[in-house]
Order: structure tokens, then sequence, then C-alpha cells
């Protein structure tokens, strides 16, 4: 079989390079993807191996990138993506890569460095000139002396708001504190000399500022501020700030210094401010000055360095590919090892058989682009231990072989559930799911992310509940289509039906008495005219009001057991295919014939009789033995069947027969003899054999081994059969051997595997009625949106009703997508993958594989993009 069905053959090989060509070949195998390499060094420290300065010199370009990528963001820079794979370069191109990456970052910091002084002197020149326009109103507005008593009575503490009121310049609200806890007298105010200090400070500060100067100094100090209207840049973190401006003064140089300390706490900012109103306005005219200097030399800065942003954004990417590609494959050299000469290195990989020549001629490519003159040597080896599991796949095949392998990756050479699982989990799901106008809605969704599939890929989106979406826009899209075939079956959509060919129910009753009554009970026989409706149900059912559901439920679940009977039937069968591959005849007799045997005996003849049912008995029969009110139950007949009740004895005068048709009970009694026959077989056969095997083989000679593990007389490898289930599985062992098992615990899980058999075919076979409950729960809630929402917005007339229709039509609208779409697709979508890893899985499905794992730079370069 194809890689499809099962997986990919692998091989072990041992590859030899030359030194010089190593680094080429390896490059030559990431592009390629499709080699496993193996470590052979792992008590090797990863900081002791021969690479480790090179994978350090990558990590170092990576930060450097990192810090460019950073910059480049900040700036709002578009990074050119070509979407192009650039080739790893030459080993002897790392410096020049190196040298490229370290200039960029150097001119960088040192034009930010240039920057962050410039806005520092700039922020400290803006605070400078703020604090001059503030204290000259402050100097201009009164005098100092002012704000004390006169008559020399003693000013008692007191704090005054004030707001200072100019009609024509409209000045903003300013405090003032008078802080004294002497006070000064009137008479000698005159004469004293008053210090002041001057600066910035936090606007968010200053009340705690205030409350600190009146507490440290005693209430002897003078404090007025004003708000800075503008917020300043701060030039570390660049975030805007805003500040008030404030003037203290005082007397003497103890107040002073206490002052300064408390500023210096609150991390004031204080400057120079001259007392003299002439030599404050020089100072602001110098001031603004060096301003205006300081914004051309920024701007001159800034486009200096957006112009070094923008050159480094048209490559960042291409060099990020290029950097993670040299830093793989040395990373990749480090798995190595090195031959006794230092001059060749020896590497073990997994790669597929079918891929070797492939391999071979990438290698070569390698090495004449190394201009080595040795080629490499790949050697095939022989293996006990279990391959890794590798499966072709495409976009297409990718999303359902992920489901697969995210209950259990195959075993190696196991039969693969997802070519299987392209039909049947859409259309398990179809058959929970079916509504013509719920499933084109999905249909319509997976269609649009299909043909979009470029577009939203390159826009990168990182939520992860897209990229759920996104990788399985084909099962999205099939699970639509589907739906919409289930829908149409079920002549549902909406709620509604589809009256496409005419309904097939005639009622031969005047309007007048069809209005007035509500309820009919139509006889088939005469009311049911020509033939069935010829595709579906036929519509007539959508309007009954009491029977539809009925009638539903019966079609639904009758349904819901005849496909999971197929679909158990149909896992073993595959099992049978995987025992076949193995060779592994003793489990096609021991398990697979008596398994088929109990579910066909018992399950599958469930499911003909409901086939028997509906095609011998009918309401226009001309025997009223295969009338429709003969029909026997089948659910009683089953039971009857299993329990081995006694054959009833017929009713006189009754036409009605409990049975089918002739030697129905007979034939049930030896079915179900069969099936109980097969639990024995099931439990008792195996371990049987396998322990008759080990006394012939205890009882045969061995044959005289060398201490090398030769045979003398044939000169073969004498080697012990594999017990982990690899290539070469022996007679005892189906995927696993039992050569090292206990005969204990062979039989103890021989006794689990076939309860859990028999008791699974009854539950799993009860478990498929999730089809049939999840469909009646589906359509119920679409009946119950239509007659509670929508209906009641179609009632209403003119054009009130129409806002009316168009306001309850968006509320439908959103509850059909928000609640029948997503929320019960979602449920439908897990109870559909239920059904696949539980019930049909567990029929052949070991999965206790490991995946295959290539060195691709593909996977490694999606890996770093979705970690960005």
């Amino acid at each position: 079989m194809g890689s499809l069905f099962r997986s990919e053959e692998m091989t072990l090989c041992q590859l030899f390079l030359q030194s010089e060509a190593a680094y080429a070949c390896v490059s030559e195998m990431g592009e390629l993807g499709l080699v496993q390499f193996r470590d052979l060094n792992p008590e090797v420290n990863a900081f002791q191996r021969k690479f480790v300065n090179e994978v350090r010199r990558c990590d170092e370009m990576e930060r450097k990138l990192r810090y460019l990528e950073k910059e480049i963001k900040k700036d709002g820079i578009p990074m050119l993506d070509t979407g192009e794979s650039p080739e790893a370069p030459q080993p002897r191109e790392m410096i020049d890569l190196e040298a490229t990456f370290e200039k960029l970052e150097n001119e960088l910091k040192e034009v930010n460095q240039n920057a962050e002084a410039l806005k520092r002197n700039f922020l400290e020149l803006t605070e400078l000139k703020h604090i001059l326009r503030k204290t000259q109103v402050f100097f201009d507005e009164t005098s100092l002396s002012g704000y004390y008593g006169a008559g020399g009575s003693k000013t008692p503490s007191y704090s005054v708001r004030y707001r200072s009121q100019m009609a024509e310049s409209h000045r903003e609200e300013e405090q003032v504190n008078l802080l004294g806890e002497e006070g000064l007298r009137a008479g000698g105010a005159q004469n004293l000399k008053l210090g002041f200090v001057a600066g910035v400070i936090l606007r968010e500060r200053l009340p705690a500022f205030e409350r600190m100067l009146w507490r440290a100094c005693r209430g002897n100090v003078f404090l007025r501020q004003a708000m800075i209207e503008s917020p300043l840049e701060d030039p570390s973190t660049g975030d805007n700030v805003y500040k008030s401006v404030f003037i203290i003064f005082f007397q003497g140089d103890q107040l002073k210094t206490r002052v300064k300390k408390i500023c210096e706490g609150f991390r004031a900012t204080l400057y120079p401010c001259p007392e003299a109103p002439a030599d404050r306005r020089e100072m602001a005219m110098g001031v603004m000055t060096r301003i205006e200097d300081l914004n051309t030399v920024l701007q001159q800065t800034q486009d200096h360095r957006h112009r070094v942003l923008v050159a480094a954004a048209k490559n960042l990417k291409n060099w990020f590919v290029k950097v993670r590609k040299i830093k793989a494959i040395y990373h990749t050299l480090n798995l190595f090892n090195l031959d006794v000469t230092q001059k060749c290195l020896i590497a073990e990989c997994w790669v597929p058989v079918l891929d070797m020549e492939t391999i071979q001629l990438a290698l070569r490519r390698g090495t004449e682009r190394s201009g080595s003159s040795v080629p490499p040597i790949l050697n095939r080896m022989e293996t006990f231990e279990a391959p890794p599991t590798y499966n072709r796949t495409n976009k297409f095949t990718k999303a359902f072989q992920a489901l697969i392998d995210a209950y259990g990756v195959a075993s190696y050479r196991e039969m693969n559930p997802a070519p299987y699982t392209i039909i049947t989990f859409p259309f398990l799901f179809a058959v929970m799911f079916g509504d013509l106008g719920h499933g084109a809605i999905m249909m319509l969704f997976g269609l649009w992310m299909i043909l979009k599939e470029k577009p939203l890929q390159a826009q990168n989106n990182q939520n992860e509940i897209w990229k759920i979406f996104f990788g399985g826009r084909y099962i999205i899209f099939l699970m639509g289509c589907f739906s919409m075939y289930t829908g149409l079956i079920y002549n549902d959509i909406f709620s509604k039906s589809l009256n496409l060919f005419g309904s097939r129910w005639k009622i031969n009753l005047d309007n007048s008495t069809v209005m007035s009554n509500h309820i009919f009970q139509l006889d088939p026989k005469d009311q049911y005219v020509g033939t069935p409706y010829p595709f579906g149900m036929d519509p007539v059912w959508q309007v009954a009001p009491l029977n539809k559901i009925i009638f539903q439920n019966g079609y639904k679940m009758k349904i819901s057991i005849i496909f999971g009977v197929i679909h158990m039937i149909f896992g073993v069968v595959v099992g049978y295919f995987n025992h076949k591959n193995f060779n592994n005849r003793m489990a096609i007799l021991c398990e697979f014939i008596p398994q088929m045997i109990f579910l066909v005996f018992l399950f599958f003849y469930l499911a003909f009789m409901m086939f028997m049912k509906w095609t011998k008995y009918s309401a226009d029969a001309k025997d009223p033995m295969y009338g429709s009110a003969c029909a026997p139950s089948i659910l009683i007949t089953f039971i009857n069947m299993v329990l081995m009740k006694s054959r009833p004895e017929p009713i006189p005068g009754n036409p009605c027969s409990p049975f089918m048709y002739g030697g129905q009970f007979v034939l049930q009694r030896l079915m179900l003899l069969c099936a109980l026959v097969c639990i024995p077989w099931m439990l008792l056969a195996k371990p049987y054999l396998i322990m008759k095997a080990r006394k012939e083989a205890a009882h045969q000679p061995m044959p005289q081994i060398q201490q090398d593990g030769v045979d003398p007389e044939s000169g073969a490898q004498l080697t012990q059969q594999p017990a982990n289930g690899g290539p070469g599985h022996g007679a005892d062992g189906g995927h696993g051997g039992h050569a090292e098992e206990e005969m204990s615990e062979i039989f103890i899980h021989q006794g689990i595997h076939t309860i859990e058999y028999v008791l699974g075919s009854v539950s799993h076979t009860a478990s498929y009625l999730r089809l049939w409950a999840l469909s009646l729960a589906h359509a119920q809630l679409a009946e119950v949106l239509w007659n509670m929402v929508l209906k009641n917005g179609l009632q209403a007339d003119g054009w009130l009703g129409g806002v009316a229709t168009w306001a309850i039509f968006a509320f439908w609208a959103v509850l059909t997508v928000g609640i029948l779409v997503l929320m019960e697709g979602l449920s439908a979508f897990l109870h559909t993958l239920r059904l696949h890893w539980v019930e049909f899985q567990s029929k052949f499905y070991q999965g206790q594989g490991y995946a295959f794992t290539p060195f691709a730079f593909e996977t490694i370069l999606e890996t770093h993009g979705a970690e960005e």
C-alpha cells in the first residue's frame, strides 16, 4: 500500500561526511527536509560540543537582529517580506554578517545615545523656559512683603488659595501657600533679604512635596507653583509626563540646605533663576535661541536614524532566515561524531526508503558546493529499533492527519486512519448537523478561507482560535458540504422544508374542513399516492404538528445504528490488513475472525432486520401478514434473541407473525451460540498457542553460536528478535512480541482485551445513537428559533413591520450563527471526534509510535515565526 494508507518505510542510515563538506551537506538536508538525525553525543554537555562557539555567535547575531527589529517596530517602519527563503550562507559569510550587524547596532546605539542626550538638553531648556516665564509672572504680580501683616502684629501660620483673574489673559488658577510658624513682623519685613530656589517637579508629587516642606521647615518657607500646560517627553522612556513649576522663598542658609534636600528627595529639578528682571529676560532669549538650534539638530538626528532603520528593514527578514539556518546547521552538526582522524564527521539518521536517491543527489550537491573531492558515504544499517512514523501529507490531508495524531501517532507501518477519516468524519458530522441552511453557512466560510488562502497566510495572524479555524479550513468546507447533503435528505433548511417535487400525501377534503381542523390522521394506504418522494424526506412531515418528531426519531435512530455497525465492522476489517502486513497469522485466527463473527452475528444482524422490515412490510400489502400493523418490533425481537426466549405460540385468528421469515428462530439461536463461542475463543486461543509454541521451542536443540554471535555453519549473524514491534516481528507478535512476557501477564492482557471488545461492542453501538440525539436537538433548536424569534417579526404589517422585521431578522441571524452554527457545530465536531477515536480506531489502531521529525528549515522558520 502507499504511504497514504500506511506510514512510509523507513531505514536507519550511517552518514560519513568530510569536515569541509559537512556544513554544505547538512544545509542541503535542511532544504530537503527528509532526514531525522540522531544525537550520537547524548552524554556530552551542550557547552562542550565542537560547534558551540558558532552557535553562540549565531545567538549574538540574533540578539542584534532583535534589537534592530525592536527599533524598526518602534518607528512603525514596514519590514519587507518577499516570502522567499534565501539559502544558508557559507561559513565564511558569517564574518561579513557579523560585521554588518555590529556596524548597524553600534551606529544605531550611537544615534540613540546622541538623541537621548539632545532630548535631555531640550527638556532642561524647556523646563528653564517655563521657569523663567512663570517666575516673571510671580515677581511682577506682587511683592513678597505684601503678603505679611501690618502694624507690627504677629501673623499666624496660614495657607491661602487665590485665583488671579485677568480678563485679557485668562490666567489659570495658581496656588499660593504662605507658611510661617512665627511669621515676620511688618516693621522688620521691609528690611529682610529672602533667598529663593526655582525648579520643576512631577505634578503628582506636588501635594506630598508641599506637605513635606510644611513639616520639615515648620512653616517658615513661602511656596508658589504653576502648572506647565503641555506635556513634556521623558528622554529615557519616551513617555509624556506632566510637570509643574515652583518657587520657594526662605530666609537663611539652614532653610536653604533643608529645602534643597527635600527637592532632591522628591527628584525635583532646580534651575538658576536671576533676581533682576533684565537678567531673566536676557536668559530667556538665550534659552529660546538654544532651543531652536536643538530642534534643528534633533530633526537631523531623527532623519539619520530613520534612514538607517529603513535600510535595515529591507533586509531584516532575510537576515533572520540566514542566521537561523546557520544556527540550525551548527546545532545539527553538534549531533555528529568525530572520527579518530578529526577529518570526518559521522552521523546516524532515519530516512524514507523511497527518498534515498533524492538524498544522495542532495549530498552530492552539497559536496560540489563545498569544493570537496571526497564524496559522502550513506550506508543503510540493520537495527531492531522501532523506526519513526512518517505519513506524507499535503495542505488538504494535513488537517485530517492532525486529528489522528492528536489521539496518538501510529505505530510503525500501522494502518493510517486519516484517508478514511477524510470521508467518514464530515459524513458523521453531517448526520448530526443536517441542515441545508446551516451547512451552507459553514461551507461558505470554509470556501472563503480556501480561496483566500495565500493572503490569509501572508497576514501571519497569531490568534490561536483563528489558527485552529484556518488550519482546518478543508475540514470545515467538507463538513459544510456534507451537511448540505444530509439537510436535503432530512428536507430541513432553517427548520423549514423544500417542496421540490410535490408531496406524495393527498388530502381529499375541502378547504373549510382543512382550515377548521388542525389534526388529521392520514392513512397511507388511501392518501399516499404515486411513487415515494424522489429525494429525501417528504416535505409534509415538516408541518406535521404531533407525529413529526415520532417519525423522525424512528428514522434517525435506525440509521444511526446502521452507520455505527458498518463503521465498526470497517474498523475490524482494517485491523485484518494490519495483521496481514505484519504476517501475524495468530492475530488473524485468534482475534480478527472471532471479532468479526461476534460483531456480524449480533449487531450487523440487527441492522439487517431493519432493512428487511423496511422492504417487506407496507401499508398497501395484499397479504395482511405483511401489512404495517403486523410489522414486528426489531428491538423486542433482538432482546428475545439475546435472552434466548422460547418460541412464542401463535394467537388464533391473528394473521400477524412475530418472525419476518421462515427459520428465523433457529437461525437466531445458531448465531447467538456462535457469538457466545467467540468469547472464550478470543480469551483462550492466543495464550494457548503462545504457551504451546514456547514448549516446542524449549525442546528444540540450540544452535552453536560463537562469542561474536555468528553461526559457524552458515556464517549468518544471529540476533534475538525484538520485543518492541520493530521490522522483525516474530511468530508471537502482532505489534509487539511476547518472547519476554510472562504467561500470567499474557492471560491477564488477553482477558482485558476480550472484555473490552465484548462490552465495547455493545456500548459502542449504543454510542452511535448520539448521531440521532444531536440531530434531533439541532432540528428542534432551529425550530424554536424560528417560532419564537423570526416568526414574530414576519407577522407585523406596515412600515413599522419592516423595521421590526429588519431588527428581528438581525437578532435571529446572530443567534443562528452564534448558537446553531458555532456552538452546535463545535458540539457535533467533538462528538464526531469521539466516534472516530474510541468507537472506530479502537478496533485496529494502537497509536504507540513516535512521529518522524526531520531536520527541515521550513519547520524551524515556521516555529520561530509562531513564537514572534
